[in-house]
């Protein structure tokens, strides 16, 4: 699993041996069941997670007590309570498997160790965490000003593996609709 985080830092930066063995010692490796929450609401997030296999997402409880899907996310993807993690504050968010999972995680500190010792590690979170907020940002715009099917059709084209992987439901709360509104759309879309 380790290969895969080596090859993502790789892909922009340099990493001697020493800096490898670095990433295997802090990043641990765990599978996780589908349904399986990773983090719980009200509590500070332990970890980041880099998604090497299955789907993982990211939701809230409104005020009417719906699950709202903030984030959807695939391989090879960073997610956790981004804001709660750094700030080490308490989340209200939770961070569920929507299907079986294989992750490798690390924990603030040992990131923030991670980073001490390594300045490529340390460049390449900085480049995380900017595409974070860039996507955030984006997001943001998107659900402002594209119509529910522009934002269907664009999920489709950039993440199909979403579609075929995650249940309509969340798709439909990630897009910010409801699942009759989603399925309208698909139908007139196949037409």
């Amino acid at each position: 699993m380790h290969n895969q985080l080596i090859q993502l830092i790789t892909q922009r930066f340099t990493l001697s041996d020493w800096e490898k063995d670095l990433c295997i010692q802090y990043f641990e490796p765990v599978l996780y069941s589908k349904n399986s929450i990773l983090e719980e609401e009200g509590k500070v997030p332990r970890y980041l997670y880099l998604i090497i296999s299955g789907f993982v997402r990211l939701f809230h409880y409104n005020d009417k007590n719906d699950e709202v899907t903030t984030h959807i996310n695939c391989p090879p993807g960073f997610i956790t309570s981004y804001s709660n993690f750094v700030n080490q504050k308490k989340s209200d968010e939770i961070l569920e498997c929507i299907t079986e999972c294989e992750l490798l995680r690390i924990t603030k500190s040992d990131l923030e160790e991670l980073i001490q010792q390594s300045s490529a590690f340390r460049d390449f979170s900085i480049l995380v965490f900017q595409q974070s907020l860039y996507y955030n940002e984006t997001r943001s715009k998107e659900l402002a000003t594209l119509t529910a099917e522009q934002r269907y059709l664009k999920l489709l084209e950039e993440h199909p593996e979403v579609l075929q992987n995650v249940p309509m439901q969340y798709i439909a709360s990630f897009l910010g609709m409801n699942p009759k509104s989603l399925s309208r759309i698909r139908k007139q879309i196949i037409r």
